[in-house]
C-alpha cells in the first residue's frame, strides 16, 4: 500500500496577504471551491485578523459564509487572538490555526509583541475554544530568523512543548523565510516525533533559497505525513527581504506522486486550477509543473525522427 501524504494548501491565506492588489471574494470563493474538488486533506481559506493590518483579507467572514463544503476537507482559519477566535467559531471552521515566532525578533517585528505575550494571548484563546474546535499552533523562523540568524531546535521544541501541554491538536514547524536544509530538517522532523508522538505534525517549508522540494523529501523520509502548500508557490514573508513564497502545492505533489506516495490529489484537476492562477493574481507564478506538466505528459515525435527511423528500418 502506498504511503499517504496530507496536503494543506494556503494559498487563500498566506498566498494571497502579501499581493498588492485586493483580489475579488468572488474569485476567492470559486478558487477555495475549486480546491476542494482536487482532494485536499486542509485547505487554509482565510484569516480573521483585523481589517486594517491585513486589508486582503477583510472578506473572511463572507469567503467562511460562502464557500462549498466538501466532506473530507477541514477548512482551517488564522486566528491572532480571542477576537479572531470569537469571529472564528461564528464562521464555523473546522479548525484554529494560531501563530507565533521562535525568534524573539521576528515576533517583534511580525507580531508587534515579545513571545511571552504572544504565548499568553494564545493560550487565551485555547481556554476560551475548550476543546469545542481543534487547534493547530504555527511556530514560524523554527529554522533560522532572517534578523537573529540561527535559532536552537532545543528553543524551537520547548515552545512546542508548552502548546502541547496546553492540548492542541497539531503543530506545524515553519521554515518563515526559506533558510532550512535538508539535514537540519531531518534532524528537526526526528525529535519532534520522538518527543510529541500525540501531536498532529506538519512542515510549512518556503523555496527561498531553492530548497523547499528537498526539504519535503527529507521530512518525508524522516516520517513525516502532512504538509502545507501554496498553490503556484505564491506567498512569502514581509519581514524578510527577498523571501519568496511558499513551496507549490502542486509541483511537491506531483514529485511525491511521481515517487509512489498518495497524496489524496487529483493531479491534472489541480494543474487546471494551477494554470488559472495567474489570471487570478495578474503575474506569473513560481510554480513550475503548471508550465512544464507532469512527467507523464509525452510529446509527439517529431516527422524527422519518424523518417530518421524508417531509413534504419
Amino acid at each position: 500500500m502506498k504511503k499517504r501524504i496530507h496536503f494543506n494548501d494556503v494559498v487563500t491565506r498566506d498566498g494571497f496577504q502579501i499581493e498588492p492588489e485586493f483580489i475579488p471574494t468572488d474569485a476567492k470563493v470559486q478558487l477555495v471551491d475549486a480546491l476542494s474538488g482536487c482532494g485536499y486533506a486542509k485547505i487554509e481559506v482565510t484569516s480573521f485578523t483585523s481589517p486594517k493590518a491585513i486589508p486582503m483579507l477583510r472578506d473572511a467572514e463572507e469567503v467562511m459564509g460562502r464557500i462549498r463544503r466538501v466532506p473530507g476537507v477541514e477548512y482551517t482559519v488564522l486566528v491572532p487572538n480571542l477576537r479572531g477566535a470569537e469571529r472564528a467559531m461564528e464562521s464555523r471552521a473546522d479548525e484554529l490555526n494560531l501563530v507565533m515566532s521562535t525568534s524573539e525578533t521576528h515576533n517583534l517585528a511580525n507580531l508587534r509583541m515579545p513571545r511571552g505575550k504572544s504565548f499568553a494571548s494564545l493560550a487565551e484563546v485555547i481556554r476560551f475554544v475548550a476543546g469545542r474546535t481543534p487547534i493547530n499552533v504555527s511556530l514560524s523562523t523554527a529554522f533560522g530568523c532572517p534578523m537573529e540568524g540561527d535559532v536552537p531546535q532545543e528553543e524551537v521544541l520547548r515552545w512546542a512543548a508548552r502548546f502541547a501541554d496546553l492540548g492542541v491538536r497539531g503543530l506545524t514547524i515553519c521554515d518563515t523565510t526559506g533558510m532550512a536544509n535538508p539535514a537540519q530538517v531531518a534532524r528537526m522532523c526526528d525529535e519532534a516525533q520522538r518527543r510529541f508522538p500525540q501531536l498532529q505534525l506538519t512542515l510549512h517549508f518556503h523555496n527561498t533559497r531553492g530548497m523547499g522540494l528537498a526539504n519535503v523529501l527529507a521530512a518525508v523520509q524522516s516520517g513525516i505525513v502532512r504538509f502545507d502548500g501554496s498553490l503556484g508557490g505564491l506567498g512569502g514573508c514581509p519581514y524578510a527581504p527577498g523571501a519568496s513564497g511558499n513551496i507549490s502545492s502542486e509541483d511537491a505533489i506531483h514529485m511525491l506522486e511521481t515517487m509512489g506516495y498518495d497524496t489524496g490529489i487529483d493531479l491534472a484537476k489541480l494543474l487546471q486550477v494551477a494554470r488559472a492562477l495567474p489570471g487570478i493574481v495578474g503575474h506569473e507564478v513560481p510554480g513550475q509543473v503548471a508550465k512544464a506538466g507532469p512527467t507523464s505528459m509525452l510529446h509527439p515525435v517529431p516527422a524527422a525522427v519518424t523518417e530518421l527511423r524508417a531509413t534504419l528500418s
